[in-house]
């Protein structure tokens, strides 16, 4: 096997479900979603080199919260179930830059999998379409396979069906966390109350007030769950609402990190740094949809 590149690096983006409603759930115990979602130019990176065995270095800000994971590491599941996938030693250096908070709502794990596997499908020579590596993405998670697609998606069943949906209009987010990791598992056992009906609308939309619009009719079934076990988090909605030019509040995933839309990036930016003035203890950020 010929290695192509010397190194390959890839963006791991935030997800953010724009909104995610709760429609049913399977014998198994795993619930049905119906969900819209997005990613921010705010993200983890891998990169991967070559090297005799596989080897993984962990760093930027929260790099600690990983320390105990070892082989369970979504990076090194990745890794080694490509390159099984496709019959080759595993042999690469991988490093993951790590930008954004831990089981916070925000897919890190699931799209540091994905930009592993684009990486070193990138450095491998291998192209991730071929028949053989379907289903791969899935395997490791269930939101790994929208991760791996990048762009703008609707979500179905457990995470696992995805269908791409139009770009959304130009807009910039503002994520906040107050520094609680809150687990998935918990957070739906702790939802109570009946099940949602789907909510998909029509794409693409006029502007980002015609997007808040429309999600403003929607939500995020998860949030009082989560609340209920992190109460931080309806601060953090509040003070998202409050800042000006915020368009929409709302919960990512199964939080703990919470969004806000805005129409121009400087708003989104100006906002960004007034909240990390006012509360120190957050992990604050701001960057464009993409």
């Amino acid at each position: 096997m010929a290695v192509s590149v010397r190194a390959a690096r890839r963006a791991a983006p935030a997800k953010l479900n724009l909104y995610l409603h709760v429609i049913g759930r399977r014998a198994d115990g795993y619930h049905l979603l119906d969900s819209l979602v997005a990613f921010a130019d705010i993200a983890d990176v891998v990169t991967a080199s070559g090297a005799p065995r596989l080897e993984l270095r962990v760093e930027g800000p929260f790099a600690p919260a990983l320390a105990g994971a070892g082989e369970d590491n979504l990076v090194r599941r990745a890794a080694a179930a490509l390159a099984e996938r496709a019959g080759i030693p595993l042999r690469a250096a991988l490093v993951l830059e790590k930008n954004l908070p831990v089981a916070s709502g925000i897919g890190g794990g699931s799209s540091d999998a994905a930009a592993t596997l684009h990486a070193l499908a990138e450095l491998w020579s291998l192209d991730l379409r071929e028949p053989r590596f379907a289903g791969l993405a899935e395997s490791l998670g269930a939101d790994v396979p929208v991760c791996l697609l990048g762009r703008t998606a609707w979500l179905g069943g457990i995470g696992e069906q995805v269908s791409p949906a139009p770009s959304l209009p130009d807009c910039s987010v503002l994520l906040a966390n107050p520094g609680i990791a809150v687990p998935t598992p918990a957070v739906f056992k702790a939802r109570t109350g009946a099940f949602s009906e789907p909510a998909r609308f029509e794409l693409p939309l006029g502007d980002v007030r015609d997007l808040a619009a429309w999600l403003a009719a929607r939500r995020n079934d998860l949030t009082d769950a989560a609340i209920s076990l992190a109460p931080e988090i309806a601060e953090v909605l509040r003070a998202l609402s409050a800042l000006p030019g915020a368009l929409l509040a709302r919960m990512s995933g199964s939080g703990a990190t919470c969004f806000a839309l805005f129409a121009e990036p400087s708003a989104a930016r100006a906002a960004a740094a007034r909240l990390a003035a006012e509360r120190t203890g957050w992990w604050v950020a701001a960057g464009p949809l993409i």
